[in-house]
């Protein structure tokens, strides 16, 4: 550590004031372009003033700077995650915790006690079928055990619904009921509804009737909802989050993002992509470093369940091998909305999860560069999870960033039913992407992989998964390569590299202290380390009670 000390002391700023807070004695891993490593760092006015040796940046302090030991801790800068819709929970039935089967409907039977009858019950979606020991869904039949006459509705992820009888009563869906166009109702074997609407499906199910029982309706007032947002903003800088990027969302969220920083309660740095439909409003890059417009979100296929292959998948849904997912959006539609945003000067991000979705992707924004070049103007493509050869090809020719997440530590046995070992080894390619020369980042895409940044590290690292090994080692980073994805990789993807991402004089104070050496610890220990402390601008808005001092070496 010692040279890679010397050549970052020769960086410290001597300032015209002395620094507000002093952090010494630790490794700081600052992700500079050499990955160089420090002692010490100095914050003043929420920027880096100087990044060095303990000693000089020491030297540094004045009567009222406060001086923080860092005991030998390690510091990293502060995390993002690119592809985040919340932190999870919420007032619906916890299944995070749950196992089995039984589990799940243990804790839906309890809320069902707690209710009346005909009362609408419904779950939270931070959970996946792949961590109940029956690696399969609660169906139909497996609710009405405990649910006999109320409505349940089980929320998997941002694609899927389940319903129990009384449920699709209530909202009139029978084996008649034909699923709208990109949306799937399933089946058991005997041809009888098993209870589960895949994408638009899910729009047979009024989401206004949802809102109500879960305490979301319209008499919220916008003083209840920036409390929620408070708490949901702690809750991730607990995990070590100083930055996120919200994909699609509406001009009433964006609203109330806007009233929180002109209050002072946004303590979230936030690049916000809007829904194709609601850019109305806003215009490209609108904003600052608490909170701007990043682009349009678009989706064009489903996700586990749904992901657009060239191939059908190993059929687990009776349908003679014809199986192919889900189309969200026509290939048309998807190339007229591309153009369209691309002549009014807007970056644009598109969802798409199997190979076929990637071609369709592709072809449109194609379409859009031959009329107005979009290379160097740092679009992109979310999820990308089967991405081939010859897709990659493409994307570098186009310029485009890869918005990736851990999904397949999550989802992995499940993956490799629907699609088969060699597909699901694929899932997420990010070797492929780095060895490219592809820009990458990661993230979580919580609450549909409701999991903290460094067990994303921990499997981008290693392939491996929460119930099914590991899968796909060809394709794992190093990581140098993860820490640089899920700070400078997300500071390009939203154009604030010269701003954020690692720990230079200048930059924004945004870092993070971590329980042990995220570099040289067993990789194991990488999704078990703690958050000690992290720091946006230069303030401390997460600390744990004071732990034991690391051990050396």
């Amino acid at each position: 550590m010692t040279r890679a000390v010397a050549a970052v002391a020769i960086l410290v700023a001597l300032a015209d004031a002395p620094p507000d807070l002093i952090f010494h004695n630790g490794k700081i891993v600052t992700v500079d372009a050499a990955f160089s490593y420090a002692e010490a760092v100095a914050v003043r006015d929420g920027r880096f003033t100087a990044v060095g040796t303990n000693a000089a940046v020491r030297a540094l302090a004045g009567p009222r700077t406060r001086v923080v030991d860092l005991q030998g801790r390690t510091v990293i800068p502060g995390l993002a995650d690119n592809h985040l819709h919340g932190a999870g929970g919420g007032p619906g039935v916890d299944l995070s915790r749950t196992r089995s089967i039984a589990q799940v409907l243990a804790a839906i039977g309890a809320r069902i006690k707690q209710s009346k009858p005909g009362d609408i019950i419904i779950t939270n979606r931070d959970w996946h079928e792949a961590q109940l020991a029956e690696q399969r869904l609660p169906l139909r039949r497996d609710l009405d055990r405990v649910a006999p006459d109320n409505p349940v509705v089980v929320v998997r992820g941002g694609h899927e619904y389940i319903l129990n009888s009384a449920a699709l009563r209530k909202w009139k869906i029978h084996e008649r009921t034909a699923a709208p166009e990109g949306g799937r109702i399933s089946r058991y074997d005997d041809g009888t509804l098993n209870g589960e609407l895949v994408d638009r499906a899910k729009d047979l199910v009024p989401i206004a009737d949802l809102r109500v029982p879960l305490g979301l309706g319209r008499d919220r007032t916008v003083d209840d909802r920036i409390a929620e947002k408070v708490k949901e903003y702690q809750t991730l800088h607990a995990a070590g989050l100083t930055s996120v990027r919200h994909p699609g969302i509406t001009p009433n969220d964006f609203a109330l993002l806007a009233e929180m920083k002109k209050r002072g309660l946004l303590t979230m740095r936030v690049n916000a992509l809007l829904g194709y439909a609601s850019q109305g409003e806003y215009r490209q890059d609108e904003g600052d470093e608490w909170l701007r417009v990043g682009g349009i979100k678009i989706s064009i296929d489903g996700g586990f369940e749904g992901g657009w292959m060239r191939e059908p998948y190993e059929e687990p849904f009776g349908e003679g091998g014809s199986y192919r997912g889900l189309q969200t959006m026509t290939a048309a539609m998807l190339t007229s909305l591309v153009r369209t945003f691309n002549r009014g000067g807007w970056r644009v991000f598109t969802h798409a999860v199997g190979d076929a979705a990637i071609d369709e992707v592709l072809d449109a924004y194609e379409a859009a560069d031959r009329e107005k070049p979009i290379a160097g103007r740092r679009w992109g493509i979310e999820h990308a999870f089967i991405a081939w050869p010859d897709h990659i090809e493409r994307i570098k020719k186009l310029g485009l960033a890869v918005s990736a997440q851990d999904h397949l530590y999550l989802a992995g046995p499940v993956l490799v039913k629907y699609w088969g070992p060699a597909r699901a080894a694929r899932t997420t390619p990010v070797r492929a992407f780095l060895d490219a020369g592809l820009p990458v980042s990661l993230g979580t895409d919580s609450p549909v992989v409701p999991y903290p940044p460094l067990w994303g590290i921990y499997h981008f690292v290693t392939r491996q998964t929460i119930s099914g090994g590991a899968l796909g080692a060809d394709q794992r980073i190093t990581r140098e390569e993860a820490l640089r994805a899920i700070t400078m990789g997300y500071a390009w993807l939203t154009s604030e590299e010269n701003a954020k991402g690692s720990i230079a004089p200048g930059k924004l104070a945004d870092f993070v202290v971590l329980s042990g050496d995220i570099m040289t610890c067993p990789e194991k220990q990488i999704e078990q380390l703690q958050v000690v402390t992290t720091v946006v601008g230069g303030r401390v808005v997460f600390e744990t009670p004071t732990l034991p001092r690391p051990p050396s070496g």
